[in-house]
């Protein structure tokens, strides 16, 4: 993402000046104040870049932004066991902003300089070191899990003013109703549980060390914990969901779509009639989504962000609504031989000076070409390069995957790049099926399965 530093930096800054979340268009009116970035862009890094958590709800303009990061306050640290790490080295009063020493003349024996030489390099390598001092708090405080005490679950449970909660008011974790801080409350301001933190909390919190500003903050800094905890958990290899081995399955067996497939039902590849496959997340299981054809035919066109219809696909961040969208194809056709039959021939693009989109490898408005094509850039692309020179007319270019850039090193201007698939009708999907089976007979197709084609 180093393409895009600045509006992450700038995206992160604003997040943590606003309680570490923000609502999706919220966050992008904030940036066009400060930055220009477009829609596509914008969605981009928020796809790519793990900086950000992109909250689904049920309409596009209610999913929430929240910041993360992996940085934590380093442990041995605090017992002066650590002297070189990739943690911080910090002073734990002084987040909470509440350090009794740094106030006094007595000094403190902890850092309270984030600029310190250990500190600045630590912040630098995970690109944070241009946030200042409360920004930067904010982001730790909601991600590091060491820094905060815990929601009682026993108090969410139960009937009694503290639930189930045996300790009551000497309880050392934070009395907050759970379906509040999920943002599923039905009972609002009529609620049994606190929605906010209460007199036995704050003096808890404040026993703890932590100043009555980030009190203040907490209830939202705990629910953009929940939803970090809610996605790690998602994520996570030793998540105890399971999900069904087909929903692991990304590539259309090419086989099937001739009927050769020799596998059957325990083929580890998708059997689908068409190259191409858009399918929808319900919270339980992928579905195929209704008039396929006509959403791939809106995908094919890199002019377009989202498919036509009631119910639009958004191909930037491939949601529908709030759910979650995917798109299963055939492999590359450039891993395959040409006499290959429904592979997914993908084409490249960038923005012309016309603000159109022009396919590598073919003539511009000024009927000058690109020395690379779409084949080589999805050569390049599918090996693993990060970048790629182009050259067209006098002038040199860097394509990076990275961030989907075509770059002028000299001038320091750059055009977006775009890859989607050639479109393929479902009738020419059965025309090139028929001339494979006219082409072959069916005595060389035999051949082809047991050879492994």
């Amino acid at each position: 993402m180093s393409g895009y530093s600045r509006e992450v930096h700038l995206a992160t800054s604003v997040l943590c000046s606003s309680s570490g979340s923000m609502p999706l268009q919220q966050l992008h009116h904030q940036l066009l104040q400060r930055c220009t970035v477009s829609e596509e862009d914008f969605c981009f890094i928020l796809q790519h870049c793990p900086r950000f958590l992109l909250v689904r709800r049920e309409r596009l303009q209610d999913c929430t932004v929240v910041a993360r990061t992996s940085l934590r306050l380093c442990s041995k640290y605090g017992r002066g066991e650590c002297r070189e790490c990739q943690q911080l080295h910090l002073c734990k009063f002084f987040i909470y902003g509440n350090c009794r020493f740094g106030k006094g003349r007595k000094l403190c024996k902890f850092s309270h300089n984030i600029r310190s030489t250990h500190n600045f390099e630590v912040l630098r390598d995970c690109s944070l070191h241009e946030l200042n001092e409360d920004q930067l708090f904010l982001l730790l405080l909601q991600n590091d899990p060491a820094l905060l005490p815990k929601v009682c679950l026993h108090y969410n449970k139960g009937s009694g003013p503290h639930g189930d909660c045996n300790y009551q008011e000497s309880c050392s974790n934070v009395h907050l109703c759970q379906h509040f801080l999920q943002g599923d409350c039905l009972f609002g301001r009529r609620c049994n549980r606190q929605h906010a933190i209460e007199q036995r909390g704050r003096r808890m919190l404040e026993e703890r060390g932590l100043s009555g500003g980030v009190i203040q903050e907490l209830p939202v800094i705990y629910r953009n914990i929940h939803l970090l905890t809610v996605a790690d958990a998602e994520t996570s290899p030793d998540s105890s969901q399971t999900v069904d081995q087909t929903d692991q399955k990304e590539d259309i067996c090419l086989h099937f779509t001739r009927n050769i497939c020799k596998f059957q039902n325990k083929c580890r590849l998708v059997h689908f009639h068409l190259p191409y496959k858009w399918e929808v997340f319900d919270g339980v299981t992928w579905t195929d989504l209704q008039h396929m054809e006509d959403i791939e035919r809106d995908f094919c066109d890199p002019s377009k962000t989202q498919s036509c219809g009631d119910q639009p696909v958004n191909f930037l961040i491939m949601t529908r609504g709030w759910q979650p969208v995917r798109r299963l194809s055939t492999v590359s056709s450039v891993t395959k031989p040409p006499h290959y039959i429904l592979t997914t021939v993908w084409l490249w693009y960038y923005k012309g000076d016309q603000r159109n989109w022009i396919e590598y490898g073919q003539p511009d408005e000024k009927q000058r070409t690109t020395s690379v094509t779409s084949q080589t850039l999805e050569e390049a692309f599918l090996s693993g390069r990060t970048e790629v020179k182009v050259v067209k007319g006098q002038r040199q270019y860097v394509i990076s995957f990275n961030d989907m850039y075509q770059r002028n090193p000299k001038h320091k201007t750059k055009r977006r790049v775009c890859r989607r698939p050639r479109f393929v009708s479902v009738a020419e999907v059965e025309k090139q099926k028929n001339h494979e089976l006219m082409r072959t007979g069916p005595s060389a197709l035999s051949s082809l399965t047991t050879s492994g084609l």
